[in-house]
């Protein structure tokens, strides 16, 4: 009998709190890795491997596509830590690697079947109600509504899709969009107006139009 997939819940819960370099910052763990001292990249990967997965996992949403992607992501990093450049942010580089890998992967599922894409499960927390305790009947609507929004996501152009899961899914600041896509804050918060509005054109025929405008409200 398989080994049953963890959820990213019980993921997080198996992270150490605290490890041995806790309070180490991610320069010092890579210049470590650098001069030979490998537990300092294990140091790395506990501490950004479910954000990575996360971000991986609503861009395929698929989990054990995302578990793969993780772990070649996780590698890649490895074998080319010796071009990360100290001026960036170690999560943003591997979330640019982990994009590049998405898309590869996207395409190539495009490829094999259009309607892949379609199974979506799981994720779009911020399409969650507030009720702690919806009735039955809200809770059908509830699932109802999430799946359109993550079969409207899926129909999105992939640098859309990215500003989207970036932006009003990880909850990501403007400057780190800004530079995984290579542009400026302000040209950050474009492309997540052009992706809410690209989405928005897609949800508007699904959904009454109360909610398309609540998704999708076009200030950033």
């Amino acid at each position: 009998m398989g080994k049953r997939e963890e959820t990213p819940e019980e993921m997080d819960a198996a992270i150490p709190k605290q490890d041995a370099m806790g309070a180490t910052t991610d320069e010092a763990l890579i210049q470590a890795v650098r001069e030979g001292d490998f537990q300092a990249y294990e140091v790395l990967y506990e501490r950004h491997r479910l954000a990575v997965y996360r971000f991986i996992y609503q861009m395929v949403q698929r989990q054990e596509e995302a578990e793969d992607i993780t772990q070649e992501a996780f590698v890649r990093a490895f074998t080319n830590l010796h071009k990360f450049q100290a001026k960036a942010r170690f999560s943003t580089w591997i979330t640019r690697i982990a994009l590049n890998l998405c898309t590869d992967r996207i395409r190539m599922s495009q490829r094999r079947s259009n309607l892949e894409q379609k199974e979506a499960q799981g994720g779009l927390e911020w399409m969650t109600m507030a009720n702690a305790a919806p009735s039955p009947v809200e809770k059908i609507e509830q699932e109802r509504r999430a799946k359109i929004v993550r079969d409207a996501i899926a129909q999105l152009p992939e640098h859309h899709r990215t500003a989207i899961v970036m932006r009003d899914l990880e909850g990501k600041d403007y400057e780190e969009i800004g530079e995984v896509f290579g542009c400026s804050n302000g040209g950050a918060k474009l492309r997540v107006l052009r992706a809410r509005r690209a989405l928005r054109k897609i949800l508007e025929p699904l959904l009454e139009e109360g909610m398309a405008n609540e998704v999708s409200n076009d200030e950033a």
